[in-house]
């Protein structure tokens, strides 16, 4: 059923790289695409996503993003959400094509292949860096980037000083000195995906679950998670998971998805839910604590929101 994009495009006859389609929504059967090829966690119908810029993915295949791999569950309605939000962004997101093992930066297996539900396509670099704050980090700062908003782009290292994505952008880069930064000018100017992943490894060196805990709002229950939060706990080791995707019934429950990297770097995957006897990746928002992810659990006091 993975056809390339430009195929879609073909067949769709209403799509435009700059833009989504004036229609919500298509079935399948018109992309021809067999629904009983399709995993039975798989919506029945196709949503273009191809609106939101992943600037990683030259090929941007919207059949593969979380919002036409993964249905809602029953009863259950995605949430409804403002065009060009990162919740929008995060829905859109690509996977690969069905289930494939999860890879560490040196591209060998992980070690436990039971985790995952999907694997995102977007690169986990040549270096053990991108870990589990780190991929938070990442695709909160690909959404800004994505968007333009170059200054709102900035984390703290775990000594509390801060790296600006501006500063880096203007050829300059930083000498730490204590809780200190110090920006010296040691490049030409550039604003590139390829300057800005340089910049992303920077932070990944530096920051972690430590520091990002400290920069993030308490939410604290789990009934009221949006799409774009964080169950995180900050320590030496931690962890830190996304919320992904947020759906609801029409009692105001809410079920969400996970997504994670881990230790050592490895591909940002879906989570499944250990609790899901079939196997699927939503989680519900009633459970009670602890919250039992595949290989850490968090309490909903961990639950966290960017400021």
């Amino acid at each position: 059923m993975h056809k390339s994009f430009w195929i879609i495009l073909a067949g769709l006859g209403m799509l435009t790289a700059c833009g989504p389609s004036t229609s919500e929504a298509s079935s399948y059967e018109a992309l021809g695409e067999s629904i009983s090829e399709k995993s039975p966690h798989m919506p029945t119908t196709f949503v273009d996503t191809s609106g939101s810029k992943y600037p990683w993915d030259k090929m941007y295949n919207p059949i593969q993003s979380i919002q036409n791999r993964i249905a809602a569950p029953a009863g259950y309605k995605r949430m409804p959400l403002d065009k060009g939000s990162f919740g929008e962004w995060l829905r859109g997101l690509p996977l690969k094509p069905g289930k494939p093992q999860v890879l560490l930066f040196d591209g060998s297996p992980k070690g436990n292949q039971s985790a995952q539900f999907a694997v995102m396509n977007i690169d986990v670099g040549k270096r053990d860096l991108q870990q589990c704050a780190d991929a938070v980090m990442r695709l909160r700062a690909e959404y800004l980037f994505s968007q333009g908003l170059h200054e709102a782009i900035h984390f703290n290292f775990t000594n509390g000083a801060n790296c600006a994505w501006t500063e880096w952008k203007a050829g300059k880069r930083p000498v730490v000195a204590g809780s200190k930064i110090n920006w010296v000018k040691k490049a030409e100017p550039s604003a590139t995906h390829a300057t800005f992943r340089s910049y992303m490894d920077q932070i990944f060196m530096y920051a972690g679950t430590a520091s990002l805990e400290k920069e993030l709002a308490k939410v604290g229950v789990l009934k009221n998670l949006q799409i774009g939060d964080i169950l995180i706990h900050g320590g030496f080791p931690g962890h830190a998971v996304l919320v992904v995707d947020v759906v609801e019934n029409d009692k105001g429950n809410r079920k969400y998805l996970l997504s994670q990297s881990y230790m050592p770097a490895q591909e940002v995957h879906i989570l499944v839910n250990p609790a899901d006897p079939d196997g699927g990746p939503w989680y519900s928002s009633d459970a009670s604590d602890p919250i039992a992810t595949p290989e850490w659990t968090f309490t909903q006091a961990e639950l966290r929101r960017w400021k």
